[in-house]
């Protein structure tokens, strides 16, 4: 987990300032859930005192003590002998306060849920946001599935936490309080004993605490691995059924989900445990308090009025207490959902310098010795060179040897330590450059070409929204994709499905280029973005480019020979450095690794020699 400050200017977030910076739109709707909770704690709290004063003195013989202006009122209506004739009265009084606690239980509810789902928005809101100001390289390292689990499981657990457990606490409150001062002053040693089991079920539900909170991470982190593997399983179900591997990947997916069911069941009898030790304790509390409440009355100490009270109120006092060993538990769970969340959120974002600029892009770029490394694997070293404005440069190598890596560092995917070299363009170091403006200017066109499930027209078009479909036919045509497209029965309408399933490999290329060129950039890169295209629309494409987008400055990268022969300057890497630099007639005779791949593709059919590359 990240340990470093999330922004400049703003400390990592707590979990309870996480929680406070989430609440700020929903707020008030808690507040007003909380207000109407006590309302119906108040309303809860008369209803005992009612039923005892009726049963001990007007059904009963006992002096009436009431506050002055309830007896007042009993008075002006015709005393105690009139309400003895008139018991419906006070079966309309508890009628009227039990409608008036529906009332506030039906607005905590209504206010409780409006905070719950804004309090949903907001914490998705911020997550997604986030995310995607997050670097290229944390997405490297975070497994999509996890990084989902976290914005949809964890979210529902942070929520149900404080909708259903923080905002019971006043109220919890309120009922222990009250009904502990309405106990001592009808029993106080009958108190002492209801008392006795609150130790307890603090002590137990505090020992549970860790031991929930450890599992339950547990489980979380196995949710995430499991959604992991069904999410790479769904957007890869091609490559699985290619290669036959169902039964791997079925095999694979239910060894996981054991994992986490039995974590879940381990869960399960942690929490059987405690909810069955805390009913046995409040069962043995109300048994001993009916007991002894009983031999009470008939002693004398205690009226039956005040025995129905008493009742009552424990009951009121069992639950709020046991509702505090719950909350312990809940927030283990809670506390584990949050923490994960705020990895997420106290992750750093990319920044920009504060003096960052917006220069011309259109000048020439130039790499200075350059060097960079994953985690502490090399992967380019010392690479030095100059692409002249204008020009075309291509770019030849193995696999792993850096050639993509050049053009994440060229487009800030990846951010070039200071002490690693310089990249500039038009003599300006692009880390001193606006991350948003560099990367508006770098067309690219990555080796996967990744299309959303959209119609063809909205994928091409996704970068300007008022793009006409002119200007998406117009960069499809030089892309060598319109005829293709509109001879699909919808044409520019079709849905190309998820991930672009329901096109081929060229056609989705062919897309992802013409999307690429709906953007005018003044430098275009082609990361190996023409291999699935045959020869001779690969030369299409280029004398097409070449035609309509000449001033700008384009990057070749490929494994054929025919797409970069043409460049003015060609870039032979081998394991990270510089083995070769010239035009396609130096590097000829040079007799070097672009020779021998040369002689190989023109002389081998060009499968083998792509693969042998």
């Amino acid at each position: 987990m990240s340990n470093k400050k999330p922004e400049a200017g703003r400390l990592p977030y707590t979990k309870v300032s996480l929680i406070l910076d989430f609440l700020r739109g929903s707020i008030r709707y808690f507040v007003i859930s909380i207000f109407s909770a006590l309302c119906v704690t108040g309303l809860d709290m008369l209803s005992p005192q009612l039923i005892r004063t009726t049963v001990d003195c007007i059904l009963g013989d006992n002096e009436l003590k009431a506050p002055g202006l309830v007896q007042n009122l009993i008075g002006q209506i015709g005393g105690v002998e009139y309400l003895r004739g008139h018991l419906w009265l006070i079966g309309g009084l508890i009628l009227i306060l039990a409608l008036l606690s529906v009332s506030f239980r039906y607005l905590f509810m209504l206010f409780n849920a409006k905070g719950a789902e804004g309090l949903v928005e907001t914490m998705r809101n911020h997550l997604f946001s986030h995310i995607q100001r997050l670097p290229f390289s944390w997405h490297m390292q975070n497994q999509t599935g996890d990084i989902i689990q976290r914005c949809t499981s964890d979210v529902d657990m942070v929520k149900n936490f404080v909708s259903e457990q923080l905002t019971s606490v006043f109220r919890i409150v309120i009922l222990i309080t009250l009904s502990l001062i309405f106990m001592f002053s009808m029993n106080p040693r009958l108190t002492l004993v209801a008392l006795a089991s609150i130790p307890v079920i603090i002590a137990y539900s505090a020992y549970f605490h860790s031991k929930i909170g450890s599992q339950f991470m547990k489980c979380d982190e196995n949710e995430g691995i499991l959604s992991t593997i069904a999410q790479e399983n769904l957007t890869g179900v091609r490559v699985v059924r290619a290669f036959g591997r169902e039964k791997y990947e079925k095999d694979r997916f239910e060894k996981q989900n054991n994992i986490y069911t039995n974590l879940w069941i381990r869960l399960c009898r942690f929490l059987a445990l405690f909810w069955g030790a805390g009913d046995l304790i409040s069962g043995l509390q109300v048994m001993l308090i009916v007991i002894l409440g009983s031999v009470f009355c008939v002693r004398g100490s205690m009226t039956a009025g005040e025995f129905i009270a008493f009742i009552s109120y424990n009951a009121m006092l069992t639950w709020p207490v046991r509702s505090l060993g719950r909350m312990i538990a809940e927030m283990s769970k809670a506390g584990v959902s949050i923490e994960r969340i705020r990895y997420i959120m106290n992750s750093v974002a990319e920044q920009d310098k504060p003096d960052a600029g917006t220069p011309d892009m259109c000048g020439d770029i130039e790499f200075q010795n350059v060097s960079f490394s994953y985690a502490d694997m090399p992967v380019l070293t010392d690479i030095s060179f100059k692409i002249p404005r204008g020009t075309t440069f291509g770019i030849l190598g193995g696999t792993g040897s850096g050639k993509s890596t050049l053009m994440y560092l060229l487009n800030r995917l990846y951010e070039l330590p200071p002490e690693n070299g310089r990249i500039t363009v038009g003599g300006v170091d692009i880390a001193d450059m606006k991350g948003g403006w560099v990367r508006s200017h770098i067309g690219m066109v990555l080796q996967e070409s990744f299309l959303f499930s959209r119609t063809i027209a909205e994928n091409i078009g996704i970068t300007r929204r008022d793009m006409s479909l002119s200007d998406i036919r117009w960069a499809a045509s030089i892309a060598c994709v319109d005829g293709a497209i509109c001879e699909f029965t919808n044409g520019y309408d079709t849905v190309v499905g998820e991930r672009g399933v329901t096109l081929s490999g060229g056609q989705k290329q062919r897309t992802a280029i013409a999307r690429m060129l709906t953007q005018r950039t003044p430098i275009m890169v082609f990361d190996d973005s023409l291999s699935a295209v045959d020869s001779e629309t690969d030369a299409r494409i280029r004398q097409a480019l070449k035609k309509n987008l000449g001033g700008s400055t384009v990057i070749l990268i490929s494994h054929r020979v025919t797409t970069l022969m043409q460049a003015e300057n060609i870039l032979v890497l081998d394991k990270g450095r510089i083995a070769e630099l010239g035009s396609h007639e130096e590097l000829m005779k040079k007799n070097g690794i672009y020779r021998r791949i040369y002689d190989m593709q023109m002389t081998l059919p060009e499968e083998v020699a792509e693969h042998g590359a």
